[in-house]
């Protein structure tokens, strides 16, 4: 679960937590209208929808896990996450979903791209490049470091990513 604790401050939803900072940082939104506008529907997407991904592979930074089969569930999810990719990066020109910036809608696609790479998921070659591009962001790679770092473990949350799938990888410290 997001948290943001900023003094005495706590803000515990991820949408909450990008209003909170685009207080703060008017940039985190795209300036122009338009792309802010996009970039907050796809932001309030993934906030809300995208339910076999979050279900079928749940997030971990530090396995690699052979997925094996995709449900059809699954297919759906990520064939709407490429086409909600492709329009925003072709809508706005990219390098990032709403424009040249990377800004709240690139983070709230982070845990995506993680997926990604943790489960081999198969996207389109522009999408696949988007994903990479965005595991290679400074604040996206050190996020991941830290997730891979982390020495606290949930038992079930554990169970639930495995599902008696094969690890490929564990970048974990024993």
């Amino acid at each position: 679960m997001p948290c943001l604790k900023d003094e005495d401050l706590l803000v515990w939803d991820s949408l909450a937590i990008v209003e909170y900072l685009a207080e703060a940082h008017p940039d985190v939104w795209p300036a122009d209208r338009t792309a802010r506008a996009w970039a907050r529907s796809a932001c309030a997407e993934m906030h809300s929808g995208f339910m076999a991904l979050r279900d079928e592979c749940s997030m971990n930074c530090a396995l690699r896990i052979e997925l094996g089969t995709t449900s059809p569930a699954l297919e759906k999810d990520l064939t709407r996450l490429m086409a909600l990719w492709a329009d925003g990066l072709k809508r706005f020109g990219g390098p990032w979903l709403a424009g040249e910036t990377f800004g709240a809608v690139d983070a709230f696609y982070a845990p995506v791209a993680v997926r990604y790479r943790t489960y081999g998921l198969t996207l389109s070659a522009q999408a696949e490049a988007y994903a990479e591009r965005l595991l290679a962001h400074p604040a996206v790679s050190a996020w991941v470091e830290q997730g891979i770092q982390e020495t606290w473990r949930d038992d079930a949350h554990e169970q639930d990513c495995l599902r008696g799938r094969r690890v490929l990888a564990d970048l974990r410290q024993a």
